[in-house]
């Protein structure tokens, strides 16, 4: 069973905002007011809140800024008082990870447990089916090397396609990369994604027990790419960033007063035992870039207008449009919801009940 540590309710620190560096305002097509989308998303959240027939929200506090926004958001919204935080950490976690939920929940007052997964996932099999499967590529893989997958870079100036890379490191630190067979890919794969689905049960645990809803946390990018777990970090009652992308996040962040270690963080994954940025695993590009790639997409802006606009070749643009129409088409199953023979309706009127 999981590990669980004490609820923690954090000391009243005030109103004391740090503004970071990092997070300069976008400019251009992504430029946004954070003071009225602040206030817009608290009235939303509030308003689904009620239409959940909720109390207050729960959300899985990772260290990183799109989950740190959303603490903060819930705070604003509703006050600390019905905010409840979960760090959830495991074997392979970066220990920064919960110092810095731990400063988050401070800043904003969130009371918070700690849960460590790791002795769920190991009875799962999740280390024992993933290192297996790895076994089969590099037979001395065991106890003391770690691991990554990571995609092939130069993205804008390369077709070749995404053919996963596997990145193992021996206890004595000497690495190799190796071409991942689809069969291994999805076998480890399958495996790593009990740690977003054991995250998520637990998430569901505390929201049952105080009735309350559960925050996901998904930027736009990450929603419109298809970048989480179907039945785990995709799964939530509200989603109250899913509209921002990352250079906002950012933005309504150093509004709220996230604090400054969080927002110079580099988006990780930290999910493998080898560190791993969101570019390597998935996007290829960085965020902010991304950012203005998918904005010009979204809008349905060309290549050519774009490449003029973003100080890009046509090409380049071209290519980065490939990849996001390929990741939304590649994706769409994460999105979809369970498919019925035929409809079933819970409207209508109810009968009579008067005696």
């Amino acid at each position: 069973m999981a590990q669980k540590a004490a609820v923690n309710t954090p000391p009243d620190n005030g109103t004391s905002r740090t503004v970071s560096a990092s997070a300069a305002p976008p400019a251009g097509p992504l430029a946004i007011d954070p003071v009225a989308e602040t206030a817009r998303i608290a009235e939303a959240m509030r308003a689904q809140l009620a239409v959940l027939g909720r109390r207050g929200l729960v959300v899985a506090m990772s260290g990183g800024v799109d989950s740190s926004v959303c603490a903060a958001l819930a705070v604003n919204a509703l006050g600390a008082a019905r905010v409840f935080g979960l760090f959830l950490p495991e074997a392979e976690s970066d220990p920064e990870s919960i110092s810095l939920a731990r400063e988050v929940a401070d800043r904003f007052g969130i009371r918070y447990a700690i849960e460590d997964i790791a002795p769920i996932l190991a009875a799962a099999g999740c280390y024992a089916r993933r290192d297996e499967a790895i076994r089969a590529l590099v037979p001395g893989y065991g106890a003391g090397w770690g691991c990554k997958i990571v995609m092939p870079g130069a993205r804008l100036d390369s077709d070749r396609l995404n053919v996963p890379l596997l990145v193992v490191q021996s206890p004595a630190g000497d690495a190799q990369q190796l071409r991942l067979p689809a069969e291994r890919y999805r076998e480890i794969i399958a495996a790593t994604n009990f740690k977003q689905r054991v995250r998520k049960m637990l998430e569901y645990h505390h929201a049952d027990r105080l009735h309350y809803a559960v925050i996901g946390t998904p930027n736009r990018l990450e929603y419109d790419q298809g970048f989480f777990v179907k039945g785990g970090d995709g799964l939530a009652d509200l989603k109250p960033i899913a509209h921002l992308f990352k250079t906002q996040v950012y933005r309504i962040g150093a509004h709220l007063g996230v604090p400054e270690r969080v927002m110079s963080r580099p988006p990780t994954t930290d999910t493998w035992s080898l560190p791993q940025s969101q570019e390597e695993f998935y996007f290829g590009l960085p965020t902010r870039e991304l950012d203005r790639f998918l904005d010009a997409y979204v809008r349905g802006e060309s290549p050519e207008t774009a490449a003029a606009r973003m100080g890009y070749a046509p090409e380049q643009v071209k290519r980065v449009y490939r990849d996001i129409r390929s990741k939304r088409e590649a994706t769409r199953y994460l999105h979809a919801g369970p498919l019925l023979v035929a409809p079933v309706s819970l409207d209508g009127a109810p009968p009579s009940l008067d005696d």
